[in-house]
C-alpha cells in the first residue's frame, strides 16, 4: 500500500508543480512588448571659434545714449525727492544722506524661551497662533537635538508688545524679555 501511496503522491506534486509553472503562461495571454525610440544627446556641439576671439565693438552711436547736460542731484533730509540743479559739472554727482539714527531700532520682539525638545517649542507656537499672536520659532529649520527659540513679533510698536508681555505670561507661564528684532539673525 505504501507504494501505492507514494506513486499518487508524487504524481500529484507532479500536476501541480506543473500547473504552477505553465498555467499563468496559458492564462496571461499574448504579452505586449514595447521599444522606446531614442535618439542620443550629442554631447557638445560644434561652434565657430572665431567668435571667441573676434574683439567687440561699441556701437557707433554711443552718444545718442548720453544727456544732453551735466545732471546734478542732491537729496536733502527735508524732502524726499531728488531736487535737479543746473550747474555745469562733467558728472553726475549725487549727495545721499545717512540713513535715519532710529532705523536699525525700528522693531522689536518677545522672546519667549529656548527650547531643547522641538515638540514643546512647536505645541507652544501652534498655541500662541491659535490665540492670534504673530509667533514662530527660530530658526526656522531647527533639527532635533538642537536649541530653538519661540518669538512673539516683530512689530513696530514696543509699547503694543510691551501689553502683550502681561496677556503671555498669564497664558503660557513664560516671562517674555522684550528685545530688538534683527532680521539677519538665524
Amino acid at each position: 500500500m505504501a507504494t501505492q501511496f507514494q506513486h499518487r503522491l508524487v504524481g500529484t506534486l507532479v500536476l501541480v508543480s506543473l500547473g504552477v509553472i505553465f498555467l499563468p503562461d496559458v492564462f496571461d495571454g499574448e504579452k505586449a512588448h514595447y521599444q522606446e525610440n531614442y535618439e542620443a544627446i550629442p554631447l557638445r556641439e560644434d561652434f565657430d571659434t572665431e567668435l571667441l576671439t573676434a574683439p567687440v565693438e561699441a556701437p557707433e552711436d554711443v552718444e545718442a545714449f548720453m544727456p544732453q547736460e551735466p545732471v546734478t542731484v542732491t537729496i536733502n533730509e527735508s524732502t524726499d525727492s531728488p531736487q535737479p540743479e543746473s550747474e555745469p559739472a562733467a558728472v553726475a554727482q549725487v549727495e545721499a544722506s545717512a540713513p535715519k539714527a532710529g532705523y536699525q531700532d525700528s522693531a522689536w520682539i518677545i522672546r519667549l524661551g529656548t527650547f531643547r525638545n522641538i515638540e514643546n517649542a512647536k505645541n507652544l507656537v501652534s498655541t500662541l497662533r491659535g490665540k492670534g499672536y504673530p509667533a514662530q520659532l527660530m530658526p526656522r529649520d531647527v533639527k532635533q537635538g538642537e536649541l530653538a527659540r519661540v518669538e512673539v513679533g516683530p512689530n513696530v510698536s514696543k509699547d503694543k508688545l510691551e501689553a502683550m508681555t502681561a496677556d503671555l505670561e498669564s497664558l503660557t507661564g513664560l516671562k517674555g524679555q522684550l528685545l530688538r528684532f534683527n532680521p539677519l539673525n538665524p
